[in-house]
């Protein structure tokens, strides 16, 4: 069963759930060295939880796009499949597509688009519309 974020009646599909996870622990292994959620407390406490609400989303989709920032300085190599497991990897190993070129454009949900792109468009729909976004 895959995860999508929901806002109002729009739902984009991310992928597995160990998929988004790798997404997450992605974020707060490379960005947030103190812990999960101490630098992004938005995007990882709220959306990654299950509810972002939407006087959050503005600040989430800032959080967010410092994420991509900096996952862009990096190379695929560096994709954390599971905070708790270091030593876990993707299903896929190291094949991956060689449009890949930096954490930053890594993640492309089961239909193909990019995770970062899905999120901003979905937090900025949230702020706009004043729904929450619903991470399921």
């Amino acid at each position: 069963m895959a995860i999508g974020v929901t806002v109002g009646s729009v739902t984009d599909e991310l992928g597995a759930p160990s998929f988004v996870h790798s997404f997450f622990s992605t974020i707060s292994a490379h960005c947030e060295p103190t812990g999960w959620g101490r630098r992004f407390p938005h995007l990882m406490n709220e959306l990654y939880q299950g509810r972002l609400p939407h006087g959050n989303a503005l600040l989430a989709l800032a959080e967010l796009r410092q994420a991509k920032a900096t996952l862009s300085k990096l190379p695929p190599a560096s994709v954390v499949w599971d905070i708790e497991n270091r030593q876990s990897n993707p299903p896929w190993g190291d094949n991956i597509a060689p449009q890949i070129t930096s954490l930053g454009n890594y993640f492309l949900s089961s239909t193909g688009r990019d995770v970062f792109q899905i999120l901003e468009e979905a937090l900025a729909a949230s702020a706009e519309g004043r729904i929450d976004a619903v991470l399921q």
